[in-house]
């Protein structure tokens, strides 16, 4: 059971400052949970309904070993698992309606050098945690591994963003760096795409190549000028309505069309 002091200590979690802090965010909902559970991310706290401990106690126990190395002590001896009840579980939650399962998680450490075969996604000023997150579920749905976002987009770990990622967050790496030094880092030969709303080549009519970088600018201002010099191809999707139609397409779309149009051209 979770006691009041525990209960007081895990809800200050819902403020962004705290999360921080110590390093940790939060994943919660039924589907989100069970992902985590396959994971590599460290869980450090489960707070969750009886009815869905009980059907997920294997996985439970199953990551708890892994996260131990091979040892066997139960979530409860090591503090870490704790059955609420529905209140108790809308004290912590920072949806509107929780459901069943709450984890306190520490964040990840992405480490560097990334690889250049294949696509990368780096993502320039993205602000929206809904776009990210979404961003982040086409990674892995298209088996992009990362994504490297400017260090002005949003946070990954973000409630928003988690729950948009729909458990994506926990099979692509995602990290955050400055745009300019990562680009001038990379090899000579590899193309560097940006998308532009007016400029460049449509991405129709282009031979994309399987190794390559793409870049998605903000929602609000594009691509930033100081990373477009570095940029040696522009794209972009036209617009079939120009006179009367929509302004721009929403970045997340923007990179579903792109992304789709890479893959594509990989299997022709």
């Amino acid at each position: 059971m979770l006691s009041k002091n525990e209960l007081k200590r895990l809800s200050k979690y819902k403020q962004d400052k705290y999360r921080k802090a110590d390093g940790v965010f939060i994943v919660e909902g039924v589907k989100l949970c069970e992902e985590l559970l396959k994971s590599d991310f460290e869980i450090l706290t489960i707070c969750a309904v009886k009815s869905w401990i009980e059907e997920n106690s294997c996985d439970i126990q199953a990551k708890l070993r892994r996260q131990n190395k091979g040892k066997e002590p139960s979530l409860v001896e090591a503090g870490a698992l704790f059955e609420v009840s529905q209140s108790e579980l809308e004290r912590l939650s920072l949806l509107t309606t929780p459901n069943k399962a709450w984890c306190l998680v520490a964040r990840g450490q992405v480490s560097k050098p990334f690889g250049n075969k294949g696509l990368t996604l780096l993502l320039d000023g993205i602000k929206d945690p809904g776009n990210l997150g979404t961003i982040v579920r086409l990674a892995d749905w298209f088996a992009i591994d990362r994504v490297i976002c400017s260090e002005e987009s949003v946070d990954i770990f973000n409630p928003k963003t988690v729950q948009s990622t729909m458990g994506s967050i926990f099979r692509v790496k995602v990290h955050y760096c400055k745009l300019t030094d990562y680009l001038q880092s990379l090899p000579k030969s590899l193309p560097v795409y940006a998308s532009l709303v007016a400029d460049g080549s449509s991405v129709y009519s282009e031979s994309l190549p399987e190794d390559a970088v793409l870049i998605i600018g903000s929602e609000s201002h594009g691509v930033s000028p100081e990373v477009r010099r570095l940029v040696n191809h522009n794209l972009n999707i036209p617009h079939f309505k120009p006179d009367k139609g929509a302004e721009s397409l929403n970045a997340a779309t923007a990179c579903a069309i792109l992304v789709s149009e890479f893959k594509r051209n990989t299997l022709r």
